[in-house]
């Protein structure tokens, strides 16, 4: 198959992604959970925190998690920064998720981010925009604290190394984060933030390094994130040294949805 081939399969799957009635464009509201038991508009029982845990209080009302009703008080611990769990009520999926505090997140399949999606506008693909690089791994993977798009909320990643390439002859060095699927993850800004992409960062994921440590970096596959579709995700910003001081015309531009 061909380059451009190869890129547009990958972008009809990415679309079909995003297009999931409970995933990102789904979001109807972010709430952060309190010390004391408190209701929410449209949500079952009560929800609240400690300094370890979420938990919900049903309180008669139906709801399941990981097929099972939900009849006494659920105890939720999480990871700081990582994935979510899922609370099931009715039409809507109560996400919970850590990031510092909890948090809890209604996916509705009738969201009107959703329901109006058109795909996500990019630019062409260029082979220019792919480069040979090399991943050189820390002595330790090293914790890697990164701001975010909610002000006063931070995350923190484990960076096991970074990425150099060459464009025009100019060497490029990025971190890297460990990808959720394997391989590598890469947040970046570039000249291009904020004029036709979204300004507060794009991802690309990069596979594992061959034995000798060599990468491909192709920015046609650069994406989103969950923050540039909707105003209720507290996705991270781009580690310090992130930004690539050329215009980086490949991958996803500005959604729709922030373009208006």
């Amino acid at each position: 198959m061909t380059f451009v081939g190869e890129w547009q399969d990958w972008h009809t799957e990415r679309e079909q992604g995003l297009a999931d009635p409970y995933g990102w464009l789904a979001l109807v509201s972010l709430d952060w959970l309190e010390d004391s038991p408190r209701s929410y508009p449209g949500l079952p029982g009560q929800w609240w925190q400690d300094t370890e845990a979420a938990y919900f209080d049903p309180q008669g009302d139906s709801a399941t998690y990981e097929g099972k009703p939900v009849t006494e008080v659920l105890r939720l611990e999480l990871v700081n920064s990582g994935p979510g769990v899922r609370v099931l009520a009715g039409d809507v999926e109560i996400e919970v998720a850590r990031r510092s505090g909890y948090l809890i997140r209604v996916h509705d399949p009738k969201a009107s981010v959703l329901r109006d999606f058109r795909g996500v506008p990019t630019y062409e693909p260029d082979e220019s925009f792919v480069f040979d690089g090399v991943f050189e791994p820390f002595d330790q993977p090293r914790p890697t604290t990164v701001g975010a798009v909610v002000e006063g909320l931070s995350h923190v990643y484990t960076a096991p190394g970074i990425v150099r390439f060459e464009r025009d002859g100019v060497e490029h060095t990025l971190t890297a984060f460990n990808g959720k699927d394997g391989g590598l993850s890469i947040l970046f800004t570039d000249e291009t933030s904020g004029v036709t992409t979204y300004a507060a960062n794009r991802s690309l994921a990069v596979a594992s390094p061959t034995a000798d440590g060599a990468v491909t970096v192709d920015f046609n596959r650069a994406v989103n994130l969950p923050c540039a579709f909707t105003d209720f995700a507290t996705c991270p910003l781009p580690p310090e040294g992130n930004r690539l001081p050329f215009a980086v015309e490949a991958g996803e531009k500005t959604p729709y949805e922030r373009s208006a």
